[in-house]
């Protein structure tokens, strides 16, 4: 069950990435960003209040604990992670192909496995240091299949964002293995609800900072913004690709290694959205590339049974 709830949130996430892409056409990022984590802080906001208030979700899988400020704080810190990641996956998104962006973004387990690597002292097995290395390689010839269309992955300030925006990715599912981990194995034992709910209403508060103070007195002279329904799009596909993903951790024998991998299987949509509505260039390489990228996460998967 766990595992076809994480591939039902990769099917969601490759749609969300594809409706960023359309909402972020020609229109200010800082107001979308806003209005999205404005949009899913009202989607989980009843859960919220009706979780404190009555007893109607008690023991459903929408029921929101009540926490104080010492377990509020790691959710502080969790919105700030990925909050960042988004700010820098926007404007990236915003300038490049998302065929390219895709499979960039989907390099992401193997950043797990090396923050893993480094922080929780964890080995790599043979299986594992292929998928790796695949994952470089295909890395590598991505950015060759870039140059074609004029992007230089060594001096390209976007290719960067894509990147940092795919780390700080990592860092916070590193992070949610800590958040939401057993307090006998060392985690805070936080609910999944309590997570998701609080997070991004703390990302929404610092959205509305930044567009109050850093977008709005320069708005005429920065790229206008223009309402799109592809914007409430955005925030309806990640919220519910969120959930699947937080729920499918909670089930018992769930493997976060496994499903952070099939949630990369969201870039074969977004690959297919881009080529089929986007028309974008030179699909015959950037797919090849693709294919190494989703052979190196069979690698990982074999590894990480």
């Amino acid at each position: 069950m766990w595992l076809i709830l994480a591939f039902m949130s990769a099917a969601l996430l490759g749609c969300y990435d594809s409706f960023k892409k359309q909402a972020l056409k020609a229109n200010a990022v800082i107001p979308v960003l806003f209005l999205n984590t404005l949009f899913s802080s009202l989607i989980f906001l009843p859960c919220i209040l009706l979780s404190s208030k009555t007893d109607v979700l008690d023991g459903s899988i929408f029921y929101v604990s009540s926490a104080g400020w010492e377990a509020h704080k790691y959710i502080v810190l969790k919105a700030v992670i990925v909050l960042s990641s988004w700010v820098l996956g926007y404007f990236g998104m915003k300038h490049l192909p998302l065929t390219i962006v895709g499979p960039i973004n989907a390099t992401r387990p193997v950043m797990v496995l090396i923050g893993a690597l480094l922080v929780f002292g964890e080995r790599l097995n043979g299986w594992q240091w292929i998928g790796v290395l695949l994952a470089i390689v295909s890395f590598f010839l991505l950015s060759h299949s870039g140059k074609r269309e004029g992007i230089d992955f060594k001096h390209d300030h976007w290719i960067y964002m894509i990147v940092g925006a795919a780390a700080l990715g990592a860092v916070s599912a590193l992070y949610d293995k800590f958040l939401m981990g057993p307090v006998s194995e060392g985690g805070v034992g936080l609910d999944r609800m309590l997570v998701q709910s609080w997070y991004n209403f703390y990302q929404c508060l610092m959205m509305l900072a930044m567009l109050l103070l850093l977008w709005w007195p320069k708005h005429k002279e920065t790229t206008p913004f223009h309402w799109a329904w592809s914007i409430l799009g955005v925030s309806l596909f990640l919220s519910t690709a969120d959930f699947l993903y937080f729920y499918s951790l909670s089930l018992p024998s769930a493997m976060i290694s496994i499903v952070s991998m099939v949630r990369r299987a969201s870039v074969v949509v977004s690959f297919l959205f881009g080529a089929l509505f986007f028309q974008e260039k030179n699909l015959r390489a950037k797919a090849f590339d693709m294919v190494l990228v989703l052979l190196g996460m069979v690698f990982l998967y074999i590894g990480s049974e």
